[in-house]
Parts: structure tokens; sequence; C-alpha cells
């Protein structure tokens, strides 16, 4: 257990995913209902004066997965939205992004005068 870091910091990076993902809506992250059942579930899992809380260690690992998932989906959509084609693009347009030019054609674009 000890790879997952502790449950404040995994708190906060779940939370700090909720604000990613409410600052498009413009509503505040602790309006959410995902924002109450995160608080729900660690205050019923918090750490008691048992000597092995197996529930603390399944919930914090959970919400360790939970988090990851979260990123990883941030992450992606930046990336997908950076690289991302956008369509297809003219003979001229090819050429000029490596550097090239299309030679003229005499009499403008055919070859009649």
């Amino acid at each position: 257990m000890a790879a997952l870091g502790s449950p404040v910091r995994t708190w906060r990076g779940l939370l700090r995913e909720l604000r990613y993902l409410n600052a498009a809506t413009g509503r505040h992250y602790r309006d959410t209902a995902a924002y109450r059942y995160l608080v729900k579930a660690f205050r019923a899992h918090r750490v008691t004066s048992e000597k092995l809380c197996r529930a603390q260690h399944e919930l914090h690992f959970q919400a360790a997965t939970y988090l990851c998932l979260l990123r990883s989906i941030r992450e992606h959509v930046a990336l997908h939205q950076e690289f991302h084609g956008k369509g297809e693009r003219s003979v001229e347009e090819s050429a000029g992004l490596v550097g090239l030019k299309l030679p003229q054609q005499p009499g403008g674009k055919g070859w009649e005068p």
C-alpha cells in the first residue's frame, strides 16, 4: 500500500479533477453529486482505532484508481485536441507544410491562354 501515497493526497487530487471537470460548466464542484459521494465515502472509511482497517485501504485503492482514470481522460482529451487532424488539406497547403511551392502553370490555373 506504500505505493498509493497518502489518502489526503488522493483526496486532493480527486477534488482537483472535479474542479477541472466543472470549470467548463461554470458550476462549483461542491454542488455536484460526485463531490457529495466522495465526502460521504471518505468520512465513512476514516481511520479508526483498529490495527488493520481493510475497508479504508480498499477505498483508498479505488479512489487512487479513479483519480488515475480522471487524469488520464483529461490528458487524453487535451492531446487529442492539440494533435487531431483538421480535416483534409489542399495540395498547396500540404506542400507548404514541408516547405515546398507548387510550380506555376503558364497562363494561370489551366493550360488555356
